[in-house]
Parts: structure tokens; sequence; C-alpha cells
């Protein structure tokens, strides 16, 4: 069997705002948006980050889901973004929209780490590359 992780998908209030503060946050561009404006994807490496609308989501999900909201607790799940300039970036998105969790720091490894939320709740770390031990 041969398998890849493919796509995170995130479901958003708004899919185009959503897509433009990742742009303005981070520096990606736009790969896909539906004529909806109900799904769209972002060039962001190797993995692709999608967001649906809402609406969308409980289209698929019979029974429904929860929804992230600012207001709310997280949800106990991460999208992890790699840099060396981890304040920078950090610095970067809190001015356009995103809220500081929490400070960088050092861990014992050595990786620098900091976490925000994006404008619909979600986690983000914000992380130098791990680097390989002997």
């Amino acid at each position: 069997m041969n398998i890849a992780y493919a796509y995170t998908i995130l479901y958003v209030v708004n899919v185009v705002e959503t897509i433009a503060f990742y742009k303005a946050a981070f520096g990606f561009e736009q790969k896909f948006l539906t004529p909806e404006n109900d799904y769209g994807e972002l060039l962001s490496g190797s993995t692709t980050i999608a967001f649906a609308s809402i609406e969308l989501g409980h289209s698929n999900f019979k029974n429904g889901f929860l929804e992230s909201k600012r207001t709310n607790k997280p949800f106990g799940i991460e999208l992890a973004f790699t840099t060396s300039e981890v304040e920078k970036v950090i610095e970067n998105s809190v001015k356009n929209g995103a809220e500081l969790l929490e400070e960088t720091v050092t861990k014992p490894w050595g990786q620098k780490v900091g976490y925000i939320r994006d404008n619909n709740g979600f986690i983000i770390e914000i992380c130098t590359p791990i680097q390989a031990q002997d």
C-alpha cells in the first residue's frame, strides 16, 4: 500500500478572509479557490493547507463537528511552520491579526518555538527546524 499525507483542511467561517490572513501573515500564495469561495488551498510546501467553509463542512459530516472560535479554548492540534526567523514571523503574524498564545522559548533540544492562534482560533507553532542528533 502506498499512502502519503497530502492535505490539512481547516473548516472556517470565511475562506477568502482566511487565505488573505495566511498570505499576509506568512507569505503563502493561493493555489486554488472555488468559484463559490467555499474551498481554497495554499502553496505551503509539500503538504497542502486547505480551508473549507463551515457550511461545506456540515454538508460533509451528518452529525456536525466542533467549530474553532477564538473565544473558545483552542483544539489540541496545531499546524507547525518552520523558519530560522521565529520572532520575526510571529511579530508579522500578530501585526496581521494573529493572537499571541505563547512567547518564543528555546526547548532543551535547542529548538526555538512560539505559538499563535490564527484568525479562526487554530493553533500555529512557529519554530526552527529540529536538528538531527548523532
